[in-house]
């Protein structure tokens, strides 16, 4: 590691920040449920980061040799899931461990922050944890008073030198890697061959295609190029083997038919974890996880109880078996959903509600306002086309090349309107291309996974099943709003 690089002003800074957070809280005696020394806590995740884009996953271009030494010194999993493909939602589930569709205004992307739910930073700082994050924590959206996921810190660096030493720490150890906008040919610049890269299916086989996945790559590198620092850090400093450590991603990946659908594309993340000797190395797990699990597993970790409002699951005895493959029978799917991403429709705040459940065999899709597009109008109050899609040169091909007869098939995949049930057999189809919710063959599967889908939405009270879902709609948003044409 280089040597700190950051003035005695700085550090005076992000010391006095602290100094007042402490004060502002109080701190309460940790729970007798705790059981030794408690672990650190440092949550790893990437800005548009999805599967399978880590060569344990399989991918051969991207390199990302800090994910794979946490995954050999802990845990790899092959279904992890964001409960909403979109950036604010997705955290607010894991900083609540909830559903998002249960946090107001907090289920839709540039929103503030609801009143009343707790994040587990807060909590775990209220517990006499030292508590801080950097770069992109919580949103993009409106915090509260009291930061949702800690003060803000230049880097972890910096956090670790601030941090007392008798006592544990969390921290949120941000990215807006892999993000867009991205330098053009910055990855066949590093040395990438555009030719080695797989295209999904969803999307055309062209040089530019290729070419923006290698951009994207580089980004997913400098992320795991972070995670690598912060992995010598915590060895230099003692504590690496008594850190729970995650490393993640907030959504898939932003092309199109990704972000921001139902698809594996936009909810499906890499996983892995590690925890020195609590976990057994090396292991791969199959179960069905959602990343708001962690909220209730860092309640655990910590020997405290977890608030009555999560829906979500520890992880804890995940962590404790030493099997590999499928383990826990009730880990046998997840639940995901979309509200409001951008403002995308023709002539409303609208969004395009969904929801979905995702098992090994396969997923299913609700789409609640089928008349809307599911990424965005061809034409809208704010101009631009599609707007749920990041612009990339790979939209851009799509679009410009939409009327040509090889090209229809991905416009239509990825810009197209959508039916209100969507089915994939994923044993047959994997890329989840063709819908079979008509297909009399799997008119049972639909109707089974259709009732244990919306079984599960009423449970959680999600108001789209409860005749009030017209209010995500409504809330306001907060992010910068294009200029009208």
């Amino acid at each position: 590691m280089s040597e700190n690089r950051y003035t005695r002003r700085s550090f005076a800074k992000h010391s006095a920040m602290a100094a007042a957070a402490m004060a502002f809280i109080n701190c309460n005696p940790f729970c007798k449920k705790s059981k030794g020394k408690r672990p650190n806590i440092l949550f790893a995740i990437a800005d548009d980061w999805g599967w399978p884009h880590a060569r344990f996953y399989g991918d051969k271009v991207v390199k990302t040799p800090a994910f794979e030494s946490i995954a050999r010194n802990g845990i790899l999993f092959n279904n992890a899931f964001v409960t909403a493909p979109s950036c604010t939602p997705s955290r607010n589930s894991i900083l609540t461990g909830q559903y998002h569709w249960r946090l107001e205004t907090g289920a839709n992307l540039h929103s503030r922050f609801p009143d009343g739910p707790q994040t587990f930073p807060n909590i775990l700082e209220d517990n006499g944890y030292f508590v801080g994050s950097c770069s992109k924590s919580f949103g993009p959206g409106a915090d509260r008073e009291r930061p949702v996921a800690g003060i803000k810190y230049d880097n972890f660096e910096i956090f670790l030198q601030t941090a007392p030493k008798d006592k544990p720490f969390c921290f949120w150890l941000g990215s807006k890697d892999p993000h867009r906008t991205y330098e053009w040919q910055s990855g066949v610049k590093s040395g990438m061959d555009p030719d080695d890269v797989q295209v999904p299916p969803c999307l055309p086989d062209t040089k530019e295609v290729r070419t923006d996945i290698c951009d994207y790559y580089w980004e997913v590198q400098r992320f795991d190029k972070t995670v690598g620092d912060a992995l010598e850090l915590l060895e230099e400093s003692g504590e690496l083997d008594n850190t729970l450590i995650i490393m993640t991603g907030d959504n898939g990946w932003p092309f199109p038919r990704g972000k921001s659908n139902l698809y594996d594309l936009g909810v499906h993340v890499p996983l892995a974890v590690q925890w020195g000797d609590e976990i057994k190395k090396g292991r791969v797990i199959d179960d069905f996880v959602s990343l708001a699990d962690f909220a209730p597993t860092f309640f655990e970790a910590a020997g405290l109880d977890v608030p009555e409002d999560v829906t979500a699951k520890s992880l804890i005895s995940l962590f404790e078996s030493n099997e590999s493959g499928w383990i826990d029978p009730e880990r046998d799917h997840v639940l995901t959903g979309k509200e409001r991403h951008t403002l995308a429709q023709a002539d409303s705040m609208s969004g395009t509600p969904m929801r979905a459940i995702r098992t090994k065999d396969f997923l299913y899709i609700h789409n609640f306002k089928p008349d809307r597009w599911p990424a965005g109008a061809p034409k809208n109050l704010y101009g631009r086309a599609f707007r749920d899609i990041d612009d990339s040169p790979t939209k851009s091909v799509i679009l410009e090349n939409k009327d040509r007869p090889e090209m229809k098939k991905y416009f239509k995949l990825c810009c197209g309107k959508r039916p209100a049930d969507e089915l994939y057999d994923l044993q047959k189809d994997p890329d989840q291309l063709t819908n079979v919710a008509d297909d009399p063959t799997y008119k049972q599967d639909l109707k089974e996974l259709k009732k244990r889908l919306f079984d599960e939405l009423k449970q959680t009270k999600d108001p789209r099943v409860l005749g009030k879902g017209d209010v995500f709609d409504n809330y306001p948003y907060l992010g910068k709003k294009p200029v009208i044409k």
